[in-house]
């Protein structure tokens, strides 16, 4: 094993930007040195990792295979100091604890504005990090140690977690005014399979459970549009693109009435449950057992 105590996060840093950039002098530039001495700590870096990080082009570097690894490794570790950082000023300036928090983005936008800001009320010295994210890897986040708290839709396996119900939620078709479903109070899934869907992006638990129900009938999902966000939704839906499903907390009440028709679902998976989730309860620090606990209070 090599020793690789001499490294400093400055030739770390250099690293990654000669990575990104694949220009000796652009990296230089960033990093706020000479050409020359940027030049000196790659090559002291690969004389410390006796591997070649770089192949030297007329007109750039390129990335060698071990250059890749190193500056996957090199950012990891860069993130990890900047949060280290980031966590003392906290305490500095007298936050007892820092709480990482993944969720959906059903969570997000329905339930964690309000839910985060009464618990901050009464918790003003903790730091909440929210990271949105798809619910599998949320539930990855909690279980490789990158959260320390998760909320995931309950469509989405979370072997090994500790899980707790947040919130439940209710799905709804979302309609432009004036489609042929409009007038409807409520309707089931498989009488919508005929009009053209915009959905969110393939990964996302709402995705899923949509085109899972859809094979269940024994049709498919027509998807004309996939985007990344609920906002997104509604506005192809505004635009006459298609019909979508969101959940009925997700669309914004002016909309509603206006622009949007939202007609209720009467299928039985149309009403969700939300888990808040971590890797083990009793390992948690004060503060994130206070947030788990407060979350899971809130069903």
């Amino acid at each position: 094993m090599f020793n690789l105590l001499p490294l400093d996060l400055l030739s770390l840093r250099l690293l990654v930007l000669a990575a990104d950039s694949s220009n000796l002098t652009k990296a230089a530039d960033s990093a706020h040195m000479t050409v020359s001495a940027a030049s000196k700590r790659l090559a002291e870096l690969e004389r410390l990792t006796r591997c070649a990080l770089f192949v030297r082009l007329p007109r750039g570097l390129q990335l060698t295979p071990a250059g890749r690894g190193l500056a996957e490794h090199a950012r990891h570790i860069l993130d990890g100091a900047q949060r280290m950082a980031q966590d003392a000023s906290d305490y500095a300036s007298g936050v007892r604890g820092h709480v990482r928090l993944f969720a959906n983005t059903s969570a997000v936008i329905q339930f964690l504005p309000d839910d985060l800001t009464s618990f901050l009320a009464v918790n003003p010295d903790v730091r909440i990090g929210l990271e949105e994210a798809l619910s599998e890897m949320t539930i990855h986040a909690v279980a490789d140690g990158r959260a320390d708290v998760g909320i995931f839709a309950d469509n989405i396996p979370a072997p090994g977690l500790e899980k707790r119900v947040y919130r439940r939620d209710t799905l709804v078709v979302l309609v432009p005014r004036g489609h042929p479903l409009a007038e409807r109070k409520a309707v089931a899934l498989a009488e919508t399979l005929g009009y053209d869907y915009v959905a969110l992006n393939q990964g996302s638990s709402l995705f899923r459970r949509i085109s899972e129900a859809a094979a269940a009938t024994g049709q498919r999902l027509r998807v004309r549009i996939q985007v990344s966000s609920f906002d997104g939704i509604c506005r192809m839906i505004e635009a006459g693109l298609g019909i979508g499903i969101l959940p009925l907390g997700a669309v914004h009440p002016a909309s509603l009435g206006t622009t949007l028709t939202a007609v209720a679902l009467v299928d039985a998976w149309a009403s969700r449950t939300l888990y808040v989730g971590v890797a083990t309860e009793a390992k948690l620090s004060p503060e994130a057992a206070n947030l788990f606990n407060y979350l899971a209070g809130l069903a």
